[in-house]
């Protein structure tokens, strides 16, 4: 496995990954790192029973979580602040909506919804943002969390409940 090639194809989605977890750009480029410093290391014990996605996924959520016990805080993390477009690249861009009034409209729903994902507790979280933003299939997540695949599914969904929850003041009908 040429691991230069790993890296530079799973590099940016990894720290996405890391970053809305943990919702520090700094802190997500260390566990990044720490990320691929710790595939590097065990390389030669990757069996190949998961793609090396998934693997590299659950490096990360490991990492993840690791940090969080370390900072010895509560499970729950409130990001200070959403993203900047230019900080995401890999959340989808509607398009140029033209009007500026629109353009603000979106950015503010867009740091609506990643405020709410960034105050659902961790276990929640991880699943969140595997399936429903980084588009993981459940088989995928479950090799990636060590969890089976009914507890992938009962957490994404009780995650998307606690979403609907938190942005149903914001939601028009």
């Amino acid at each position: 496995m040429d691991f230069d090639a790993v890296v530079e194809r799973y590099e940016k989605p990894v720290f996405n990954l890391i970053y809305r977890l943990v919702g520090d750009w700094d802190e997500a480029a260390d566990l990044t790192q720490e990320t691929f410093i710790a595939a590097y290391r065990s390389l030669d014990e990757f069996r190949g029973e998961a793609s090396v996605y998934t693997w590299l996924y659950r490096i990360a959520v490991n990492k993840c979580r690791n940090a969080f016990k370390k900072r010895d805080r509560q499970r729950l993390y409130v990001a200070p602040e959403a993203p900047s477009d230019e900080e995401l690249e890999s959340v989808p861009n509607p398009g140029k909506m033209g009007e500026p009034a629109a353009e603000l409209e979106r950015k503010e729903v867009r740091a609506l919804v990643e405020k709410a994902i960034s105050e659902l507790p961790l276990d929640y979280r991880i699943v969140a943002v595997l399936r429903d933003l980084h588009g993981l299939a459940y088989s995928q997540i479950s090799d990636a969390t060590g969890l089976s695949i009914d507890v992938v599914k009962m957490r994404i969904a009780r995650a998307r409940a606690m979403l609907r929850r938190k942005l149903a003041p914001f939601l028009v009908e």
